[in-house]
């Protein structure tokens, strides 16, 4: 009974579960499990599914995303009354980032059953409207990720094969005439340079703009992006 009073203050100390009922708050200390996260010990791991929510007690933690090339960045610090793993829960997608103790860190941990059922109904439009700001939220997290570690040729890849579908003749095309100026706005960079990529780039055979506006991208740009 002891734990069970600790960690019902526990989570009534965590922001996230502030609007819980009685009840749910009752539920939710019951299958919560303290655990503690050494220096350096990942919380949860880029590319991988945990299947719990994380929530920070004590202690402090990093976002860290990595790139195909192993290159690192830094997207957040984490505090406590943070939480992590709750997109992956929702979208069931593997995480889109790895978070690491920066210090010892303490963290409650939630499994997914008990974490849905403070969720609206999955056939609700709560929940599919929750689904989208996760799906949002995750492109967010790789812009941020491309422009701190790519150059402006990385990014410009990036976009173009973001913006690309395949055809009925299996090409990977982007249909629409580029705007550079968009292009420009989308990779960080200025128009005048986004054109010069896109000029090398074509002269380069990583992709073909056609007659009629659209661009064909050629398998090897995914070198680049």
């Amino acid at each position: 009974m002891t734990t069970m009073v600790s960690n019902l203050e526990l989570i009534r100390r965590v922001p996230l579960f502030s609007m819980l009922t009685p009840s749910q708050a009752e539920s939710v200390a019951a299958a919560v499990v303290k655990r503690r996260f050494k220096r350096g010990e990942s919380i949860v791991e880029q590319g991988k599914k945990s299947n719990a929510l994380s929530i920070i007690l004590t202690g402090r933690a990093r976002v860290m995303a990595t790139d195909a090339r192993g290159r690192e960045v830094i997207l957040a610090t984490m505090h406590p009354g943070d939480y992590v793993g709750e997109m992956s829960l929702i979208d069931d997608e593997p995480h889109s980032a790895t978070v690491r103790a920066e210090i010892q860190t303490d963290a409650l941990i939630l499994g997914r059953q008990e974490f849905a059922r403070c969720l609206p109904e999955n056939s609700s439009m709560a929940y599919a409207v929750l689904k989208g700001l996760v799906q949002r939220l995750r492109q967010a997290d790789r812009k941020i990720e491309s422009l701190a570690l790519m150059d402006v040729y990385g990014r410009v890849a990036r976009a173009l094969l973001e913006s690309a579908i395949t055809d009925a003749a299996g090409d990977t095309v982007i249909r629409e005439k580029v705007s550079r100026q968009d292009l420009a706005k989308v990779v960080g960079a200025s128009r005048e340079m986004v054109s010069r990529v896109m000029k090398d780039l074509e002269e380069r055979s990583f992709i073909e703009t056609r007659d009629d506006g659209s661009v064909r991208i050629m398998e090897r740009l995914h070198t680049l992006g």
